[in-house]
């Protein structure tokens, strides 16, 4: 239940707050005073899309802000908590800005949250029925909505395990409608992939494989001239042949080192530096090994190696070129491979979808059945209920009647076609409500069918926005008696501009347009004695200080008043 409602530069009002509280309450005020713009902060807290539009001229921003007393805070607590919020001891409040710009934001439960979750608390809190909400009955779609609100639960658990298996139906009809289509296609895939995967576990390339083989190929073109150098080099540093007149790197160093060391002991200084000598001479030593291993090393038959390592690289080179790289074609080795293992799979997997898309047929089907049998029970429950009511809203001669048949396709609702059929005198033919209900009988049937399926599915707040649009005099009465009676088990709150609805509200409240010359901005004011029956006498007769509309004004709150007792 929605216990405040405040707005602070929304349309023409300037700020307002609105005490909504428990019953009835009816919304009125002159033409352009702003009543609408009451449905449109209701909308905002519940996520409707904001329009920069709608905040007031030369306002930065509007904003709205809500108050819900939750008789089952259960419901929505989850909800709230996920979006960082708090309930207070039952106590819920939403907010909602809009500014200048277009940028909205929103609060729940004190903290900032997406204004998604808004409309998805929307769902447990409130039900708004504008005037395009009256047209939208018209539609199929509503109508069936309609009638499972009034089924129950019992139809929605059912309902809800249709849809699981229509979702795997769909799903698994669908892949295997795709791997029958294409099936000659997926065959001469797998022999392609199958012929270039042959063609790589016969090269078998290795990561790197490239790289190393270049530097292999540069050894070998150039091992005579390795084989040249390195023998120089070891010639120089420690001849093989004794006696050459050339000393060695070794045999001159050793020279320097006994020189040094014969006179050491004549100066300390020279110590470090024979040392020295010394360790370069062991270098030159171990250099001189590693030059006669690597000498020894250098292949013999480097010129066939050479052209085996040539033509591993021309193996290599194609296969990146095929690829695009040879990265890419150790990739498609592992990824074709996992590929071809699905595609000589596709007779089995064809096999096993057959008989689960079987199965899950024969479930859709059951269900289904399921479907239409609690539909058509509930379709003549609600068709003699809200008939009933209708003839309490001054049709007495209509009657409702709620068809069910079965279409040809299931659907993810069902297979039930559902039409809601109006005949609204007697002696005519029952036709659809989207082609034989004027506005007025629609705005009544709408009333009907909430009023019934409040009975089943209680929702904690209805908002009603000129419901009462085409109509007047007693039908307009018993609207007011049938918001009334609504009102006992949900709050309501009604936007009307009839007197003989608002008589029956227990919380009047009125849009007033106030004018500096320059600028309009309305107020609301909450309405008792005196002032509410010259705001209905206003409605009645467009003077608040008519005798008759005044008097008018009391009997309609008289009637109101016996029909509460």
């Amino acid at each position: 239940m929605i216990e405040e409602l405040g707005i602070r530069d929304l349309g023409v009002i300037a700020e307002a707050a609105l005490p909504l509280g428990p019953g009835f309450t009816a919304v009125t005020g002159e033409t352009g005073a702003g009543k609408t713009m009451v449905v449109t902060a209701l909308g905002l807290l519940l996520g409707s899309r904001a329009d920069a539009g709608t905040v007031r001229a030369g306002a930065k921003q509007a904003w709205v802000e809500g108050r819900w007393l939750l008789a089952d805070p259960d419901a929505v607590a989850e909800r709230v908590a996920d979006a960082g919020g708090e309930i207070d001891a039952g106590e819920l409040l939403l907010g909602r800005s809009v500014s200048a710009e277009g940028r909205s934001r929103a609060i729940v439960g004190g903290r900032s949250a997406p204004v998604g979750v808004l409309a998805e608390l929307a769902d447990h809190l409130v039900v708004v029925h504008g005037q395009a909400d009256q047209q939208r009955l018209r539609s199929a779609t509503a109508q069936r909505e309609a009638l499972d609100r009034f089924a129950g639960p019992d139809l929605g658990a059912v309902l809800g395990e249709y849809r699981s298996a229509f979702r795997a139906w769909r799903s698994e009809a669908e892949e295997l409608r795709a791997l029958r289509d294409h099936h000659d296609e997926r065959l001469r895939e797998a022999e392609e992939l199958r012929q270039a995967l042959d063609e790589l576990e016969a090269a078998d390339p290795q990561p790197g494989e490239d790289d190393a083989l270049q530097e292999r190929a540069e050894r070998l073109t150039n091992l005579e001239e390795l084989r040249l150098a390195a023998a120089q080099a070891r010639e120089l540093v420690s001849a093989e042949v004794a006696g050459d007149d050339t000393p060695d790197a070794i045999t001159l160093v050793e020279s320097a080192r006994r020189h040094v060391e014969r006179v050491v002991a004549h100066d300390a200084a020279l110590a470090p530096i024979a040392e020295g000598i010394a360790s370069a001479g062991f270098a030159l030593a171990d250099a001189a090994t590693e030059l006669s291993s690597y000498l020894a090393g250098l292949d013999a038959d480097g010129a066939a190696e050479l052209e085996t390592v040539q033509e591993r690289r021309a193996v290599l080179t194609a296969l990146a070129r095929r690829h695009g790289s040879l990265d890419a074609a150790l990739s498609f080795r592992h990824d074709g491979g996992l590929r071809l293992v699905e595609l000589d799979g596709d007779d089995d997997r064809i096999a096993e979808l057959e008989d689960r898309v079987a199965q899950h047929a024969a479930a859709v089907d059951e269900l289904a059945d399921r479907l239409t049998a609690l539909r058509t029970d509930a379709a003549g429950r609600l068709a003699a209920a809200v008939t009933a009511e209708l003839s309490a809203l001054a049709m007495p001669d209509a009657e409702l009647t709620v068809a069910v048949e079965r279409a040809a396709e299931p659907a993810a609702h069902g297979r039930d076609q559902v039409a809601i059929l109006l005949r609204p005198h007697s002696g005519t033919e029952p036709r659809p409500v989207a082609k034989g209900a004027s506005g007025g009988e629609l705005s009544r049937v709408m009333l009907a069918i909430e009023v019934v399926i409040a009975g089943a599915d209680p929702v904690p707040t209805f908002v009603f926005d000129e419901v009462d649009a085409g109509v007047g005099g007693a039908a307009a009465i018993e609207i007011g008696r049938r918001l009334a009676r609504l009102a006992e088990r949900s709050q309501v709150i009604v936007v009307t501009h009839l007197a003989q609805v608002a008589a029956f509200a227990t919380n009047h409240l009125s849009v007033v347009k106030g004018t500096d010359g320059r600028v309009t901005a309305s107020s609301v004011r909450q309405l008792e004695g005196t002032d509410r029956e010259a705001e209905m006498a206003r409605l009645l007769s467009g003077l608040a200080d008519s005798e008759s509309g005044l008097a008018h004004a009391r009997e309609l709150l008289e009637i109101a008043d016996r029909d509460a007792a």
